[in-house]
């Protein structure tokens, strides 16, 4: 089965290259691709994506901003933030929009397409070495 996927970034290059990646797999179709928020939006309510790919800092309006809209043009859609933001704090505000995953930028080559899975197969799926920096920070404070 091929999943659709819309693809919102505002970097060009870096679509184009998770295009490549994406297409590759023989998994999935991009059926579209988005450079800022409000672009995210009408096209996630005209192509009904299975899933969208979003980044966070987008111009117009930012990915977490977008998610509540999203939702309510595309509700069945579901949403993995694939960002360049890897702080804890910002996991936990993106997932807690109703997003199913959030991969860093930099592991897209190693976690992207185990994470499209996962969330597909209605499992949440954050980055491996965001996982690691909590429990890092967890366990410091555990220790003070």
């Amino acid at each position: 089965m091929h999943f659709k996927v819309l693809l919102v970034d505002d970097f060009e290059a870096f679509r184009q290259s998770v295009c490549s990646m994406l297409l590759r797999t023989g998994k999935f179709q991009v059926i579209g691709q988005a450079a800022d928020g409000l672009e995210a939006v009408q096209k996630a309510e005209e192509l009904q994506p299975d899933l969208i790919l979003l980044d966070i800092c987008l111009p117009r309006l930012n990915g977490i901003a977008a998610v509540p809209q999203i939702r309510t043009v595309a509700p069945e859609s579901k949403i993995l933030f694939l960002t360049g933001l890897d702080l804890p704090e910002m996991v936990e505000e993106a997932l807690s929009t109703g997003a199913s995953g959030y991969v860093i930028k930099s592991e897209a080559g190693i976690e992207l397409v185990e994470a499209i899975e996962a969330v597909m197969q209605g499992r949440q799926f954050v980055s491996r070495a965001l996982k690691k920096a909590n429990d890092k920070v967890g366990y410091n404070e555990a220790r003070v």
